[in-house]
């Protein structure tokens, strides 16, 4: 445990917390952001007398909102009544106690006017330390001139979420704003896709419905100096008509208001770009922009990076001719899972992958400091959930070791993805690794039972099997095998019964009613007008998009000391296991991937 330890005591540097300095003390003045399951939001002023009732007292009389059943929350953290230690332009989230939550409450919702005219701030503001946003506030400057001057956002009318393009002076795309509330299957979602409060599995199981817009935001923190070249990214409070509030959520009768709206929204500045991946062929990018793109993809375990997210932005050669490109990666809104997803990188196959890292990309991955990372990110999102800092904690160990092992990109991607053998999801190398490490800590032994006539029993014993000869992957797989042919036989697979821990989201998901729960089990073909088979443009039931994924890793449920324990016993089986496949997969091939990805 020395080594995860002595990382995690690391001292943090005072030039990147200086978000410190506006933590909430008794005598200290602070503005928070209160959103509501349904999507509305209201700035609130906090004196050093504020305790939780009173703010739910003041939501209660702004918002019409009942607080008797509530709780009001900040990230993974229930406020029960000491307000002390929230800081200033921290967003908190008024959500029901009962798990039954439904989208469509009317009194959850108020009018556009009453929420204008109990909050008159400014159009756009800044949520979190404007010192890590620079040139933020030129952006936002320039955009509430423009609509002073009658030159309004318009909406994207691609992609499944609600988004905007808002405009400088004359008339160019200066930033795209999402809503939180407008994601797919969030309460105001303008294309269909709707069906579940805020904090609802969404897309994915592990990436909560109204939580994509703080991942955005934490993609473009991660990339430090713009090593990947995530555009200026921010989350803010934006008020707006354009703003899409759904009319069962509102009022009822029809009539959708044209008021002012009130939402937190991911704010990213637009970069102009002559197209994206897909239609460009990819023989001309370069090495090193696909190299730092796929480090910054690891890192955050991004399950959605294809082809459709990477904008092409092409280059004069000096002589006339455009044959230098460049790649800005976007929409980082499905990464950082709350447990170990299967992951998608459309690069895993691209040329550039398969070449050695540079001794500056070499260099930039051992210098990563993951707990400093996510003590940064903690500042900067207090939202964030600690399950998805311990998903950026364990995969960047994992870039780290398994560069320094001499692994290329490729290779670091293959072993964090699942292959699909029919219609079975296996676990991937990285996944292996975890359910070994995890066995430690729980008794060295994991038991299974079947539902054929034989049981079977296996231990995972380090000593006795692996310390000499490395083969750890190969005998947890040999076994693994066994017990999956005896469960096809009676159509299951094996691996489903490996789901450990009762993890927060999946137990929201069950709470999901029956009549949801099959909605999602529907037909996920889209129309040609762009909605769900089976839903119509201003009712459309939440069907599921993407394929389920299982969760054969479980992380949420550790307590601090056990997740060291974990980390260390992770870290010692590395080599290993890096030795093993390393001789198991020479002379072949990477794996084919047939994962599925999602446009926002």
């Amino acid at each position: 445990m020395a080594a995860a330890a002595a990382l995690r005591s690391r001292p943090l540097s005072a030039e990147c917390f200086n978000s410190k300095t506006m933590e909430g003390s008794h005598g200290v003045r602070r503005r928070v952001f209160v959103q509501t399951e349904t999507g509305c939001v209201l700035g609130i002023e906090l004196d050093g007398s504020e305790n939780a009732h009173s703010v739910k007292k003041k939501l209660q009389l702004s918002l019409n909102v009942p607080t008797e059943e509530t709780s009001l929350m900040c990230g993974d953290t229930v406020l029960k009544n000491d307000l002390s230690t929230v800081r200033n332009h921290s967003p908190l989230f008024l959500t029901r106690n009962c798990l039954h939550r439904s989208s469509s409450t009317p009194c959850l919702s108020p009018s556009g006017k009453d929420l204008h005219q109990r909050d008159e701030s400014n159009p756009i503001e800044v949520i979190g330390c404007s010192s890590r946003f620079p040139g933020t506030k030129q952006l936002v400057n320039d955009i509430v001139e423009a609509m002073k001057n009658g030159i309004d956002p318009i909406p994207v009318r691609s992609g499944l979420g609600g988004a905007y393009f808002f405009r400088g002076f004359s008339g160019e795309n200066v930033a795209i704003i999402k809503p939180t509330d407008e994601e797919p299957f969030a309460p105001n979602n303008p294309k269909g896709f709707v069906g579940k409060a805020l904090g609802l599995p969404g897309l994915k199981r592990s990436v909560r419905v109204g939580e994509t817009g703080f991942r955005e935001v934490a993609a473009y923190l991660l990339d430090y100096d713009g090593f990947a070249n995530v555009p200026l990214t921010a989350l803010v409070k934006v008020t707006h008509p354009i703003f899409n509030v759904n009319n069962d959520v509102v009022n009822g009768n029809g009539h959708q208001p044209k008021e002012q709206m009130s939402k937190i929204a991911s704010f990213q500045q637009f970069i102009p770009h002559d197209c994206d991946a897909s239609d460009h062929g990819t023989s001309n990018f370069p090495v090193s922009a696909v190299h730092r793109i796929g480090i910054l993809d690891i890192r955050i375990l991004n399950t959605d990076r294809h082809a459709g997210n990477l904008l092409v932005r092409k280059f004069d050669d000096g002589i006339g001719k455009f044959n230098q490109v460049d790649l800005v990666p976007i929409d980082h809104g499905l990464s950082l899972p709350e447990s170990l997803e299967d992951p998608y990188f459309e690069w895993i196959h691209w040329p550039q992958a398969s070449v050695p890292f540079s001794e500056d990309e070499l260099h930039y991955i051992a210098n990563l400091d993951p707990f400093y990372d996510s003590e940064m990110l903690r500042e900067e999102l207090p939202m964030i959930h600690e399950a998805c800092l311990r998903v950026l904690v364990l995969c960047t160990i994992f870039l780290k070791e398994a560069a320094s092992f001499g692994f290329c990109l490729a290779e670091v991607g293959e072993m964090m993805s699942r292959e699909f053998l029919g219609h079975a999801e296996e676990p991937s190398k990285l996944e292996i690794i975890c359910i070994e490490a995890r066995s430690l800590w729980q008794g060295c032994e994991m038991m299974v039972n079947t539902s054929s006539k034989d049981e079977y029993e296996f231990q995972f014993d380090l000593e006795s099997e692996v310390t000499t000869n490395g083969d750890l992957s190969r005998i947890f797989e040999d076994k693994l095998s066994i017990h999956k042919n005896s469960h096809e036989k009676n159509g299951m697979t094996f691996l489903s019964k490996l789901e450990e821990g009762a993890e927060e989201c999946l137990e929201l998901a069950e709470a999901t009613t029956e009549s949801e729960t099959q909605s999602w089990m529907g037909q996920s073909a889209v129309q040609p007008g762009g909605y769900l088979f089976g839903t119509s443009p201003g009712n459309g039931s939440a069907n599921e998009l993407l394929p389920r994924s299982s969760s054969f890793v479980t992380l949420a449920d550790m307590n601090e000391e056990e997740w060291l324990v974990f980390l260390e016993n992770f870290q010692k089986l590395l080599h290993p296991a890096f030795v093993n496949h390393k001789a198991g997969r020479t002379g072949q091939r990477l794996m084919q991937r047939l994962g599925t990805s999602c446009k926002f």
